[in-house]
């Protein structure tokens, strides 16, 4: 089947399949909210058992960052995704879950070359610019005193 560029974007267009906009956004908020909705329950438990407040939100974000990775490990954390689309992404258990993924993926090429140099491929960008957006808001503010 011979195509110029243009028919083939066109059939391109054609194949693909709509998503439901609407439907996607209300499971994302749903889904994202009640991963925070876990994490405020644990950060909660946590000071109860006697944390102060800082302790128990880094002891919070440990834990979902663990129970993230367990997640992707035993493979569940792609189904929740799939579900829950970007709701899944933004909190710190979508980060956690990018660094764990490609590291699985690429286990069997080895440590170094496989685990990880592929660990950050998709968090990499994110360290790197969070990092430089924090150093600028840091010299403004130093500059505004």
């Amino acid at each position: 089947m011979d195509m110029t560029p243009k028919e083939y974007q066109a059939y391109v267009k054609r194949m693909q399949k709509k998503s439901p906009l609407g439907k996607d956004m209300a499971l994302a908020f749903v889904i994202g909210g009640l991963i925070c909705v876990a994490g405020q329950a644990i950060g909660d438990g946590f000071r109860g058992a006697g944390l102060n407040t800082e302790d128990a939100g880094t002891a919070t974000s440990v834990s979902l960052v663990f129970l993230s990775a367990l997640l992707t490990g035993l493979g569940l954390y792609h189904r929740l995704a799939r579900f829950g689309g970007a709701g899944t992404l933004v909190p710190i258990t979508g980060f956690a879950n990018a660094v764990v993924s490609p590291a699985l993926d690429f286990k069997a090429e080895g440590f170094v070359t496989g685990m990880a140099a592929k660990m950050f491929v998709i968090a990499g960008p994110v360290i790197v610019y969070g990092t430089l957006a924090s150093v600028v808001y840091g010299v403004v503010l130093w500059a505004l005193g």
